[in-house]
């Protein structure tokens, strides 16, 4: 089979042939049908996290090293089961939950495999992924159908769609459908948020991103309003959009910049939601932490439970879908450059 390989930190994906994996045990080979290009995938490729202050976090220091085959928004075909795997059929077409963890930390056992502290096999970062012909999945447990969803528009609820999600229920559903929020970076994770809130009920979300073509896409995609971040006083004027105390904003981006205007435009006991890995620091003035009752949450990406809720709301059809940018898998480089510049609008899916 062809895979597309981080070799080294830093350089372009090499194509690599090898045999095709034979399942073993409860493993399930799916044939690979579409695979999302993530931003995180950036950070990998670069091989660091910026911390701020000419510091770096290096992947490396996890335990995360190439050669790796990117790739963890995979929708795929069963190609092979193991003698294990019960409950799937070769032809039957699924979404992979990707985050799988070592199964016995803590967290694993309460069902937060994806906050795994011990050891995490999760697809496209410690085990091969979707930037490949196939990939092996290791239990039925973690497929979910794709019912009349193509791959590519089933492929980026994996991560793009289950870290909205999981966003949004940080937030609480008592808070969104009652109160507006605000939404940092209309990329795919944001207008896929917009889409996740209107089908939620929620009641509703201003946003804010500098690229005029993602805030048009912003307002496509039902956003109260699309502010430029660069304008004058911009928390003021995203609350101003809003019509209305915002109780939370939602960081899809994680730099400096969105995290000052989040924490600017929420109101008092509002929440910031941090998903975003841009990179940097802020200074906070602790007092008014505590004065303002506010709270601050990070999320990295979502649960397997989160995740067959998802789906089941994208079963029903009661979700729409955000812009897809669909490539030959062969382009991943140049789809990995392309997100970098942002000159992606929505979501790019690689094909094989």
């Amino acid at each position: 089979m062809k895979s597309y390989v981080l070799t080294a930190f830093g350089s372009p994906l090499q194509t690599v042939e090898a045999p095709m994996p034979v399942p073993q045990g409860t493993e399930v080979l799916l044939k690979t049908l579409a695979s999302g290009v993530c931003h995180s995938d950036l950070h990998i490729w670069d091989g660091y996290f910026d911390l701020g202050g000419g510091k770096q976090q290096l992947v490396a220091n996890s335990g995360i090293v190439p050669p790796i085959t990117m790739g963890h928004e995979i929708a795929g075909e069963v190609a092979g089961i193991g003698p294990e795997a019960k409950g799937v059929k070769p032809g039957e077409r699924y979404v992979a939950y990707p985050w799988i963890g070592c199964g016995e930390c803590p967290n694993c056992r309460a069902g937060r495999e994806n906050i795994c502290t011990a050891g995490e096999r999760t697809l496209g970062i410690r085990r091969p992924g979707g930037y490949a012909d196939y990939v092996l999945v290791p239990h039925p447990r973690y497929l979910a159908p794709l019912g009349k969803l193509s791959p590519a528009q089933a492929a980026p609820y994996a991560c793009s769609g289950l870290t909205s999600y999981a966003a949004l229920k940080r937030v609480g559903e008592a808070v969104f459908r009652t109160q507006p929020i605000l939404i940092l970076g209309a990329g795919g994770l944001g207008l896929t948020c917009l889409k996740l809130l209107k089908a939620l009920g929620g009641k509703g979300a201003v946003v804010s991103d500098i690229d005029p073509k993602k805030r048009e896409a912003a307002l496509a995609a039902g956003a109260l309003a699309a502010i430029d971040p660069k304008t004058e006083k911009p928390a003021r004027a995203l609350n101003a959009a809003a019509k209305a105390p915002i109780a939370a904003a939602i960081d899809f981006v994680g730099a400096e910049s969105t995290a000052r205007i989040g924490m600017a435009a929420i109101a008092r006991g509002g929440k910031y939601v941090i998903v975003g890995l841009f990179g940097g620091e802020i200074t906070l003035a602790l007092p008014l932490i505590s004065l303002r009752a506010l709270a601050i949450e990070g999320v990295v990406t979502g649960t397997l439970a989160e995740f067959k809720e998802l789906m089941a709301l994208v079963s029903q059809g009661k979700i729409e879908g955000v812009p897809l940018d669909e490539r030959p898998l062969a382009e991943a480089n140049q789809a990995l450059m392309d997100l970098r510049a942002g000159r992606i609008v929505g979501r790019a899916v690689l094909k094989p």
